[in-house]
């Protein structure tokens, strides 16, 4: 009996030597970049747009004298860092450095009939902001302040964030595609590539101009303008999405959400103008793409051009190095090529191998993450 009973025993398993589930490990690796997109997507929002507060938010006192340079500083004194003052001798001088988008507003003195002079296309946010600021000053003494918006947006985009819903449009088309191209045209030659490049960014923008002009009216002029702005924006980021992927493979689709969704979207001043962020977001603001098409279309549709060459050449840099990444990534692709293909290889008409099958399935996964993403 004694020795049934150790017959029928059943000896323990020692879990640190089980082996492993790999479908588990498969999952589990998967699981990481949505993980990281989420812990990179509440820093990103949270730090750019959750308490816009300004800082050397630019404004004019409009008046001449000594009264005026005393109320200029006075308003200064009560803000701190958060304001800019200076002072201009007349309206018609605060009108054109709104234009030119020099200044956020312009207070005009007057003892009976106040006036605040905004130009709210450039950013409705900072128009309300310096309304926050003059609203009570004016209402100390015992009067109505008069506002008055000399750049209005258009009547189809009446917020003025039209804009920045265009250049998320726009952006989920672009970095969405870098996927297809990448993964699932690897086995294409890099020439190929470039022209699916080419007609997917132009498909892009041609999308977005539609959806800028004749669907929802979010301008009412340069809708040319607004569709080449449109094409460098999408091609840069293709450009460089797709010569990122041969680098990083299935991680690209957490390289391109952060760049062009985590620090595109909160440093584009599509929202928030950078005089309302941290220093950290507003410094993105001088060069990061999307801030080039939002600030780039606002110059061409109401603020008569002015500083639109600088924000096409913030685009146009974008698309060269993103040419750039991308004929590096050719270089890298031939150097490898032969220790892919060794002399007395199978010939291309045998059954792919177990991680040539893996790496589609990859490919396809990877296609399917950045989609629902």
């Amino acid at each position: 009996m004694s020795g049934g009973h150790k017959a029928g025993r059943v000896a323990p398993v020692d879990v640190r030597t089980a082996p492993s589930n790999p479908a588990l490990r498969h999952v589990l690796t998967h699981l990481i970049t949505p993980l990281l997109m989420c812990l990179g997507m509440g820093l990103a929002y949270l730090g750019a747009f959750a308490t816009p507060e300004p800082h050397h938010l630019p404004v004019a006192v409009v008046g001449a004298g000594p009264e005026a340079k005393v109320f200029a500083q006075t308003v200064k004194d009560k803000a701190g860092d958060k304001l800019d003052v200076r002072t201009v001798a007349d309206r018609a001088t605060a009108v054109d450095q709104l234009k030119h988008r020099d200044i956020t507003g312009a207070y005009v003195l007057s003892a009976k009939a106040p006036e605040l002079i905004v130009a709210s296309a450039g950013s409705d946010m900072s128009a309300t902001a310096v309304e926050k600021v003059f609203t009570p000053v004016a209402g100390a003494h015992g009067v109505p302040l008069k506002i008055t918006d000399v750049v209005p947006p258009v009547s189809g985009d009446p917020t003025g964030s039209g804009i920045f819903f265009l250049l998320i449009a726009v952006s989920i088309g672009s970095y969405a595609s870098v996927a297809a191209l990448g993964a699932a045209g690897a086995g294409l030659s890099l020439r190929l590539r470039a022209v699916l490049v080419a007609g997917v960014s132009l498909a892009v923008s041609v999308i977005g101009a539609a959806f800028a002009g004749p669907l929802f009216h979010l301008v009412d002029h340069g809708l040319w303008g607004v569709w080449a702005m449109s094409w460098l924006y999408s091609a840069g980021i293709l450009f460089l999405g797709v010569g990122l992927h041969t680098f990083l493979k299935r991680w690209t689709t957490l390289a391109v959400m952060v760049l062009f969704v985590m620090l595109n979207f909160t440093s584009s001043g599509g929202l928030f103008r950078p005089e309302l962020q941290n220093g950290f977001f507003g410094g993105l603001h001088a060069f990061w793409n999307g801030a080039g098409l939002v600030e780039g279309i606002r110059d061409l549709v109401y603020f008569g051009g002015h500083d639109l060459a600088r924000n096409v050449w913030v685009l146009a840099a974008w698309l060269v190095l993103g040419l750039a990444v991308l004929a590096v990534a050719g270089l890298a692709e031939r150097r490898r090529a032969p220790a892919a293909a060794p002399a007395g290889a199978a010939p291309a008409t045998a059954a792919p191998s177990g991680a040539a099958l893996a790496e589609a399935a990859e490919e396809e996964e990877e296609v399917e993450e950045a989609v629902g993403v």
